[in-house]
C-alpha cells in the first residue's frame, strides 16, 4: 500500500475507535428505555437535632437591657389619646401630654 492510501484508512480507524469509546461511556440500566431521560439524584436526607430541653436546675438567664424607647411622636400620641380618655378638654391636653412625654 502507498502511503497516500494509508494515511486516511489510519484517520478513518481513529474515528471509528474514538467514537466507539465515546458510546460505551455511557452506562443505561438494564431495562430501561434508552430514550427516557436520567432520574435526578434523591435528596440528601434531613438533618435531625435534638431539641434544647429546659433544665430545672439550671441558672435562670435574666435580661438586664433597657427596653427600646418609643419614638417622641409615638410617646406624643399616646399621651394624647390618654389625655382624651381621661376627659381633658383640647386646652388640658397640650399641659398633660408636654408632662407625660418626658
Amino acid at each position: 500500500m502507498s502511503p497516500m492510501t494509508q494515511f486516511p484508512i489510519c484517520l478513518v480507524l481513529m474515528a471509528v475507535l474514538c467514537l466507539d469509546q465515546a458510546a460505551y461511556a455511557q452506562y443505561v440500566e438494564p431495562g430501561a428505555s434508552r430514550l427516557a431521560p436520567q432520574s435526578p439524584q434523591p435528596p440528601p436526607p434531613p438533618k435531625i437535632e435534638v431539641p434544647k430541653v429546659p433544665q430545672f436546675d439550671a441558672p435562670l438567664r435574666y435580661n438586664y437591657q433597657p427596653l427600646p424607647r418609643n419614638s417622641f411622636s409615638d410617646r406624643i400620641t399616646r399621651c394624647l389619646d390618654a389625655a382624651a380618655a381621661a376627659g381633658l378638654g383640647p386646652a388640658d391636653r397640650g399641659t398633660y401630654a408636654r408632662s407625660c412625654v418626658n
